[in-house]
């Protein structure tokens, strides 16, 4: 059996209205967004490509990172925290 990559949620609103909720809710767990990459306007300006509306947040939250880097420096390689929030191909939201 194949264990799943990541944890999903599917949300019954729309795309912006989902990007601004995990980003408070992920600010209401002590995490703040660090970075946001929109893929979808990456794709398009740096490859001429179509891609469904897609986001990368970096998350982070200060005191478990300070004390993750001060057990394991090279946890480093994993953080920030990654969360996305994508529309995907029959319109639901992930």
């Amino acid at each position: 059996m194949t264990q799943p990559l990541a944890f999903q949620k599917t949300l019954p609103i729309p795309y912006e209205e989902a990007v601004e909720k995990v980003t408070a809710a992920l600010k209401v767990e002590g995490f703040g967004a660090l970075t946001t990459i929109d893929v979808k306007a990456t794709l398009e300006q740096k490859l001429d490509a179509d891609f469904r509306p897609y986001v990368i947040l970096g998350a982070c939250n200060p005191g478990l990172a300070h004390r993750a880097l001060a057990s394991e420096p090279r946890i480093g390689l994993l953080l920030p925290c990654n969360v996305t929030v994508e529309e995907t191909s029959d319109g639901s939201l992930v």
